[in-house]
């Protein structure tokens, strides 16, 4: 039943999407970064630009495993990072939005998906935009801090 909704969600934003893809930071040639012992990505690298994450041209690039188990990659990114100081994070998602054509999916275009993510201390919630469709690098936006590999 989810997936049907999902899809009839798509199709009717299709004829809302662009012909033109406005993300700007997708890597086919992107690599799946590996994991750490406890099945999470390991994060080397946190961005020096402002938008990464946090603007839907420049989302979370997280389209390595096939669409079913796109929970699976969200899960593996956020257990990834902590606040600025080590802070355990809480994520969930708010909603689905901004439309856009792709390949990667039989129905031709593809949702991103909008994050809260909080921490203890944080006066407000960061949202963070997730596209499970495509590839790009993976690594975490300016604010956060990398989770320590045990």
């Amino acid at each position: 039943m989810k997936n049907l909704f999902l899809s009839l969600l798509i199709v009717t934003a299709v004829s809302c999407v662009s012909t033109r893809n406005t993300i700007k930071n997708i890597n086919d040639s992107a690599q799946m970064p590996p994991l750490t012992p406890e099945r999470n990505y390991v994060i080397t690298k946190i961005s020096s630009q402002m938008k990464y994450g946090y603007d839907e041209d420049y989302p979370v690039n997280l389209g390595f495993l096939p669409l079913g188990t796109a929970d699976i990659s969200v899960k593996r990114y956020f257990n990834s990072l902590s606040g600025p100081n080590g802070e355990t994070l809480s994520y969930k998602k708010l909603e689905s939005c901004c439309p856009f054509p792709t390949e990667k999916f039989n129905a031709g275009a593809g949702l991103l998906d909008v994050y809260e993510v909080t921490w203890e201390g944080l006066k407000e919630p960061k949202h963070i935009y997730i596209n499970i469709y495509e590839k790009g690098a993976i690594i975490a936006p300016k604010g956060f801090g990398i989770r320590k590999v045990l």
